[in-house]
This record gives C-alpha cells, structure tokens and sequence, in this order.
C-alpha cells in the first residue's frame, strides 16, 4: 500500500532514537534509499492507497514526493560525513527528527482529506522544531520559538479556511464526502463567499509555512540556525509541501469558477515575496540568511506562476523542481563552507576558490542555478513564466518580476564574489570530504539534466498537474 511511503521512515526514525550515532547515520542512508524505492514504486503505479478517502497518489503529489526523496537521499550521504565533523552532540535525535521529518512531508504530499493534509503540515512543524534547536545556542531557541508560534498561528489559520470550505458544502445543501477529488466535483455547488474567505485564511496559514511575505519572518531564522542539512530539507522540501496545500485549494477555485480572485491574490503575495526577498538580501551578513531570503524570492515566483496560469503554470512547476536542486545544493555547500572557516558572517569567509577549490565550484555553480543563469533550470523556468505574464497581458507585474530577480542577482551576486575572491587567511579547520562533495554535485548535475532531457514520466506529471485547471505546455 502506498502508506508505507510515510511509514517506513515514521518506523525507522522512532527507531534511530535508540540506536547510537553510528548505527543511526546507516540507518538513516539505509531508509532513505528504500523510501526513494518506494518512491518510485508509487510513480510506477504498483502501491495503491489502503485508505483512499485520506490518501492518494495526485500527480502533484507524486512529483513533490519525488523531489523531496531524491533530495533527501542526498542529504543522507551528506549527514553520514557531516554527524562526525559538526557541533551537533545529540546524534540519535537529529537522526531521529530527520527521519520523521521525511515522512511527515511524505505524507503531505500523499494526502486526499483536507484535515489530513493540515495535520501533516503541523506535524512537519513539530518534528523539525528540536532540528532547529539542535545546537542549544541563545540563537537556535529564539529561532525555534519564531519557528514554532509563527507557523503554527498560520496553521491555526488554515484549519479556519479548511473549516470555510466545508461551510460553502453545507451552504450548499452538498451531501459528498469531504476529500479534494469530491469538492472539485462539486465545486461549482460550493457557497463562494466561503469558498472565497476559505481561500484567504488557507493562502495565509500554509503561505506562512511557504515563506510567502509578509508572513515569512520565521524562516531566515530557522534556516540560519538547523544544521546544513536540515537546512537543505526546509528550504528543498518543506516550502513545497505548504505549497501543495495552497495548489490543492487553487484548483477548487478554478473549479468553481474562482480562478481569476485566487489567482490575483497568489500574484499578489507572489510579487510580494520577491520584493522583500530581493531587499533584504542586499548587504545581508550572513550567508545562510541570504539563502533564505532567496527562498523567500522563489516561493515568490512559484505563486506569481501559478497565479498567472496558462504557460506560467508550466515555468512555476519547473521553477520548483529546479529550486528544490539548486538551494538544497547550495546549502549543503554552506554547510562545507562552514565547517571549514567555522562562521556563518560573510565577513570571515573569503578566497574560496583557493581555500576549498572543490567546494568553491559546487557553491559558484549553485549561485549561478539560483539567479536564474544557463545552463540551469531557473532560467528557463523564468523565461517560460515571463512569456506566460505577456500572454495574459501583465505588463506592469512582468515589470515587477524582472526587477525583482535583478535585485536579487545583484544583491546575491555582491555576496557570493566577496566570499569566493575576497582575501582572506583564516586556518581551515575542516578538510573536503568526499561523501560531502558528492551531494551537492549530483543535484548540480540532476538540475542541468533535466535542462536536457526531461523523463517522461515528469512531463507527464507536470502536464496533468496544471491541465486540471487551463495551464498550457506550450506557449
């Protein structure tokens, strides 16, 4: 059945809590190879759901689940070097938390009841709270509490809009079961005043776990604080599974006949997020924060896609595959830089192109994917949007957008040449690691991949993921 996607590590990360550090980084390798098996399994059609009014496999769904498998296997290979030569003492809960972490997100992107769908996301908040604390620093407990009341007021928020909807149901006299596949058949029955005030609360709560402005002021925290790798799952992973709960909702919109109001409003916060993203990255001294507020900015993009609909629907999904790689890359990186100066300032961190030449390319590299520069997959995935925009004739938010990724090259841009050519003549305490190398290089290679051929399999998906609600392949 397809459960045992989010069972199998739910099982093995209860299991790792009692094992000691070794034996927890196999099994943490080990689980994560046989859930990307399960993964699979599930693209292939053979693990069919045993609960299918909680649970199913909606080719969204499945191609998040992908994504976040894939990262996560090669964040295990990481985590097996990274547990020996980092600060993180309590190596059964970090194995722990990591696991149960995957298979809440699993589950997330599993999920068919709404209420399912919102406990999975709450539980995806629970489990990485003690990741962001690991380190017990003054720092890492502010950051957590931000973590922890931020999201989870947002969560409370999409419970109310979860709530709203079935309302609209009862408004209109609907006797149907309450999963996502029922309320699209019966949307345009849906009360849409409720439908409309569901969509805001819901758009708000899961936004603020999507990172989307001006609800995102937990996550530069968090991601400054967790461990590289826990970092590389927030920011890889996390953001699209609050994504998926807003996607879902979108759909039902269009379905009613709402499109263009909750499209307007995914613009909106998706402009917003880029904005502020682009801002504050500028001149930001901590280079883990500035991968958060670039995060920030592609969430940004996600939603400006999708709420553009036709062919941007197509460049938003690309956009997420791609983002998914290059910043989980790029933190993993981060994670190598900071072993070897032992600081987050981008003060202390300079010639890195000398310092650690290997990791200076997977880093540059990540740096050129994530502003958007060929041959990685954001650029294509925002020219495809912006040509989207013209169709549909927004000129003034096309405007908007490119000023945004502009500020945030430039911002980007200043960081990045400052820590791989500055001077600088720091002791390396940490020597490149093979296992550590490898991870950020396969996703570098994953992204510029499928710059060249993209498996049927995800055209597929993505093709049936957007023709639900109009989007377009093709220009």
């Amino acid at each position: 059945m397809i459960e045992f996607v989010f069972l199998l590590p739910l099982v093995a990360g209860g299991a790792a809590l009692a094992l000691p550090a070794s034996m927890g980084r196999m099994l943490l390798c080990i689980s994560a190879l046989l859930h990307f098996q399960l993964t699979l399994m599930s693209w292939m059609g053979k693990l069919t759901p045993a609960f299918p009014q909680f649970f199913s496999a909606s080719p969204e769904g499945l191609l998040i689940l992908l994504v976040t498998s894939f990262i996560f296997v090669c964040i295990s290979i990481y985590s097996f070097s990274y547990m020996n030569e980092s600060e993180v003492e309590n190596k059964p809960v970090f194995c722990c938390c990591m696991l149960l972490f995957l298979g809440t997100m699993s589950m997330v992107t599993l999920s068919e009841h709404p209420i399912v769908l919102w406990i999975s996301i709450e539980a995806t908040t629970l489990v990485s709270a003690p990741l962001i604390f690991i380190h017990r620093s003054k720092e890492a407990l502010e950051a957590t509490w931000k973590y922890v009341l931020i999201c989870s007021v947002g969560i409370a928020l999409a419970l109310l809009g979860c709530f709203f909807v079935t309302l609209a149901m009862d408004l209109g006299n609907i006797d149907a079961p309450l999963s996502f596949t029922s309320l699209n058949n019966v949307a345009t029955q849906l009360d849409p005043v409720w439908l409309k005030a569901g969509f805001i609360f819901v758009v708000i709560g899961f936004g603020t776990k999507m990172g989307l402005a001006p609800m995102h002021t937990w996550l530069p925290d968090a991601h400054s604080q967790a461990p590289s790798p826990a970092s590389a799952l927030l920011s890889g992973a996390l953001l699209n599974c609050a994504f998926l709960g807003i996607y879902k909702m979108h759909v039902l919109m269009n379905v009613a006949g709402l499109g263009d109001f909750s499209g307007n409003v995914l613009i909106g916060f998706g402009l917003a997020s880029m904005l502020v993203g682009g801002v504050f990255i500028i001149g930001q001294p901590d280079y883990k924060r500035m991968l958060a507020y670039s995060s920030i900015k592609n969430m940004g993009v996600i939603s400006f896609g999708i709420g553009i609909g036709g062919f941007a629907m197509y460049g938003a999904f690309l956009h997420l595959i791609h983002h998914s790689l290059l910043k989980s890359s790029l933190f993993l990186s981060a994670g190598n830089i900071l072993l070897g100066f032992g600081t987050k300032r981008v003060q202390g961190v300079g010639n890195i192109i000398s310092r650690m030449p290997k990791t200076f390319v997977s880093f540059f590299a990540g740096f050129i994917g994530i502003t958007g520069l060929p041959p990685f997959g954001l650029f294509i995935s925002e020219v495809v949007i912006v040509i989207g925009a013209f169709q549909q004739h927004r000129y003034i938010s096309v405007a908007l957008f490119l000023f945004a990724l502009i500020l945030v090259a430039a911002g980007a841009g200043r960081i990045f040449m400052a820590m791989s050519f500055s001077d600088n003549n720091r002791k390396i305490l940490v020597k490149e690691k093979t296992l550590r190398l490898a991870a950020p290089y396969i996703l570098l290679f994953a992204s510029v991949t499928l710059c060249i051929w993209m498996p049927d399999a995800i055209y597929i998906a993505i093709t049936d993921a957007i023709q639900t609600i109009g989007g377009a392949i093709h220009g």
